[in-house]
C-alpha cells in the first residue's frame, strides 16, 4: 500500500508538470487551432483598478498616455476602489487627456470596481489593467487584433518578470514556464486561465461581473460557456516587477490560490467532459491537479520516510528529496542573494506551501474579496 502512495504521489506531480504539458503537445499535432489576427479599431475601454496606488498611478498614467491606439476609440477608466490617499487627485490631473476617474466608496474590493467600471464602459472591447504592469505602446493594437478571429472571447498577455537587477529568479523561471503552457493551451483548444494583471475580452463576456469573484479566471470560464475560447499572444507583454516583500508575496500567492479554488468548485460543471470537451480535461490538469501537487509532496515524503528501510532506492529518492528541500531552505535562507540554482527549488517549494496554506484557508470556510496592492 504504501508503494502504491509513494508513486501514485510521484506520479502526480510528474503529471501536474510534465505529463500535461506534454500531452497538450501531442493533441497540437493532430488538433492545431491558428488564431486569425488582423488590424482592427473597435472602440475599446481601458480599465485600471486602483487602491491607495497614490506612489504609482501617475506612472501608470502617463504608459496609458504613451498608448498608439487611436485616442478617439479608446476610453481610458481609473476604478478607484475607495482610496483615501492622493491617489484620485492625481488621476484628476490627466483629465486633459481624457482620462476618467469612477470614485467608488465604500472600498469593496478590486472585482466590485471592475463591475462598476465595466458599467460605464463604452466599449466594444473591454482591457483590463492593474497599476504596477506597465504595457509598451502598441500593447492595445496587438491585443485587440485577436479578435478579428470569431472564435476569440478573451485574450491573456504574457507575463515579463522584472527583477531589481535585471536577471531572472526562480520566479522568473516559473512565470517562464507557465507562458510556454499558455501557448500550448491556446495551440490546442483555450487557455485555462488569463493573467489578471492585463487581459482583454469582448463586452458581452463581462457582463456577468460580480463582486466577488477572481475576474481573470470568471472571464475565461465565460467565455468558454459562450461558446468563445481563451488565447494567450506572445507579442502581448505586460511587465511587472518582483515583489520587494518575501512575505507578502507569499500572502499575495495564498490569497490568488484561495480566490481560485473559490471559482473553481463554483464552477465544477466545467468538468464534464461530455458539454465542455477538451476543456474539462484542462481544467482538471491545470487546476485541481495543479493545486494537488502539495498534497502529493506531503504524501510522497511521508511514504518515502516509512519505505526507506525496505530497499536502496527508497534510501535514494528519501536523500533526493532532502536535499531537495533543502536546498529550498539554503534559498530561502539566502534570499534575494542565492543562485538561480537555489532560487528554482525555493520559489517550487513556496509556492507549493501557498498552495496548502490556500487548501487550509478554503476547507476553514474562509474567502478573500478586498485586497491590498503589493509593494514592488
Amino acid at each position: 500500500m504504501l508503494d502504491f502512495v509513494f508513486v501514485l504521489s510521484i506520479a502526480g506531480v510528474g503529471y501536474a508538470y510534465f505529463g500535461y504539458p506534454f500531452s497538450l503537445y501531442i493533441i497540437q499535432l493532430f488538433h492545431f487551432k491558428a488564431v486569425h489576427r488582423e488590424l482592427i479599431q473597435p472602440k475599446v475601454t481601458l480599465i485600471i483598478t486602483a487602491f491607495n496606488e497614490g506612489k504609482r498611478i501617475r506612472e501608470k498614467l502617463e504608459n496609458a498616455e504613451a498608448l498608439t491606439y487611436p485616442k478617439e476609440r479608446i476610453q481610458i477608466l481609473v476604478a478607484s476602489d475607495g482610496s483615501t490617499d492622493d491617489t484620485n487627485n492625481i488621476v484628476r490631473e490627466f483629465a486633459r487627456s481624457g482620462i476618467e476617474l469612477l470614485d467608488i466608496t465604500p472600498r469593496q474590493g478590486k472585482e466590485n470596481a471592475q463591475k462598476e467600471a465595466v458599467r460605464s464602459a463604452s466599449g466594444d472591447i473591454l482591457v483590463f489593467s492593474d497599476v504596477a504592469t506597465r504595457m509598451d505602446p502598441d500593447a492595445l493594437d496587438k491585443v485587440v487584433r485577436n479578435f478579428a478571429d470569431p472564435s476569440v472571447g478573451s485574450v491573456s498577455s504574457e507575463d515579463r518578470l522584472i527583477g531589481a537587477d535585471g536577471k531572472p529568479s526562480g520566479e522568473g523561471a516559473y512565470v517562464r514556464y507557465e507562458m510556454w503552457l499558455r501557448r500550448l493551451e491556446s495551440r490546442v483548444n483555450t487557455l485555462v486561465g488569463l493573467s489578471g494583471s492585463f487581459f482583454a475580452a469582448r463586452r458581452e463576456v463581462c457582463q456577468d461581473f460580480v463582486g466577488d469573484v477572481q475576474s481573470d479566471f470568471r472571464t475565461l470560464l465565460t467565455s468558454v460557456r459562450l461558446g468563445y475560447r481563451g488565447i494567450s499572444d506572445p507579442e502581448v507583454i505586460g511587465y511587472y516587477k518582483d515583489i520587494a516583500d518575501e512575505k507578502r508575496e507569499f500572502e499575495r500567492k495564498v490569497r490568488t490560490v484561495l480566490r481560485g479554488i473559490t471559482v473553481f468548485f463554483r464552477h465544477t460543471e466545467f468538468l464534464n467532459p461530455f458539454r465542455y470537451g477538451l476543456f474539462a480535461y484542462q481544467y482538471f490538469c491545470h487546476k485541481l491537479l495543479r493545486w494537488c501537487v502539495p498534497l502529493f509532496l506531503l504524501a510522497a515524503f511521508f511514504s518515502n520516510l516509512l519505505l526507506v528501510t525496505r530497499a536502496p532506492y527508497y534510501v535514494f529518492f528519501m536523500l533526493c528529496q532532502i536535499a531537495f528541500y533543502g536546498a529550498a531552505g539554503y534559498g530561502w535562507q539566502k534570499g534575494g542573494s542565492s543562485s538561480r540554482l537555489l532560487k528554482i527549488p525555493m520559489y517550487f517549494v513556496m509556492a507549493n506551501y501557498a498552495i496548502l496554506v490556500a487548501w487550509w484557508k478554503f476547507w476553514g470556510g474562509q474567502r478573500v474579496v478586498l485586497w491590498t496592492p503589493s509593494e514592488r
